[in-house]
C-alpha cells in the first residue's frame, strides 16, 4: 500500500499534492517528505510544470497544516491520552511510540520555544515537535512563527537537493530522484543535528563564562 501510495504521489505532483502530503508528513502519520519536495523541485526544473519557489510554499503550508494538526491534539486531548495512543496498536502503526513522545518533549523542555523551528531540522523530532509545544500550550502565535520558518527553511533545503539532482545527475524520472534525495536528505539531517550540538556547547559555555 505505502509503496503505490508513493508511486501515486510521484506521478501526480502538483501544489495540491505537495501541501496534502506535506500535511500528512508533518502530522502524526507518517509519510517522507523526501517523496513530495525533491521530486516536485526536480519536476519543476525538468519540465516547467511547478514552480521551485512555489513547490517550497505549498510544502511550508502544508507542514503549517499538519503541525497545526498535532499542536491542537495534544493541547486539548492532554498528556494521559496522548500517550494512551502512542502505547495502542493504532499509535504503533503511525509508527509513533511513548519512547518517540518522550523524547519529543525532553527535547522541548531543553530547547523551550525555539525547539519548534530547530526541532523541524531533526531526524525522528521533526514530525513530533508540535506534541509537547500543544502539551505546554504554548503561545499559537509563537508556535506558527517558528514552525514556519523552520518548515521553510528544511523544505528550501529539499528542494534545493532536487535542483542539485537535476543539475547534477542524469536522472530522468521522479522515483529515482525520491531514492537519491533520501540519502542525502538523511545524511544532511545528521550534519544538522552535529551543527545544532555545536551551537548549544558553544551558547552553553558562554553562559557559563558570563555566569
Amino acid at each position: 500500500m505505502t509503496a503505490e501510495l508513493i508511486r501515486w504521489v510521484l506521478e501526480n505532483l502538483n501544489y495540491w499534492v505537495v501541501t496534502l502530503f506535506m500535511a500528512i508528513e508533518s502530522s502524526f502519520i507518517p509519510f517522507p517528505s523526501e517523496v513530495v519536495v525533491p521530486p516536485a523541485a526536480w519536476k519543476s526544473m525538468a519540465d516547467g510544470s511547478l514552480n521551485i519557489f512555489l513547490v517550497v510554499v505549498a510544502a511550508t503550508v502544508g507542514a503549517d497544516v499538519g503541525a497545526l494538526v498535532n499542536y491542537y491534539l495534544a493541547r486539548y486531548l492532554g498528556r494521559p491520552v496522548v500517550y494512551r495512543f502512542a502505547d495502542s496498536r493504532l499509535g504503533h502503526l503511525c509508527l509513533l511510540d511513548r519512547e518517540k513522545v518522550e523524547n519529543a518533549e525532553e527535547y522541548f523542555r531543553r530547547h523551550g520555544a525555539a525547539s519548534t523551528f530547530f526541532g523541524r531540522l531533526v531526524p525522528a523530532v521533526r514530525q513530533l515537535i508540535s506534541i509537547p509545544a500543544g502539551l505546554a500550550r504554548m503561545p499559537i502565535g509563537r508556535f506558527l512563527v517558528f514552525t514556519t520558518l523552520g518548515a521553510a527553511f528544511w523544505n528550501t533545503i529539499l528542494a534545493a537537493i532536487g535542483y542539485a539532482i537535476y543539475r547534477l545527475t542524469p536522472l530522468k524520472t521522479t522515483d529515482e530522484v525520491y531514492r537519491l534525495a533520501t540519502e542525502y536528505s538523511h545524511e544532511i539531517g545528521y550534519a544538522i543535528i552535529a551543527v545544532v550540538v555545536v551551537v548549544a556547547v558553544v551558547l552553553l559555555l558562554k553562559a557559563r563564562k558570563r555566569g
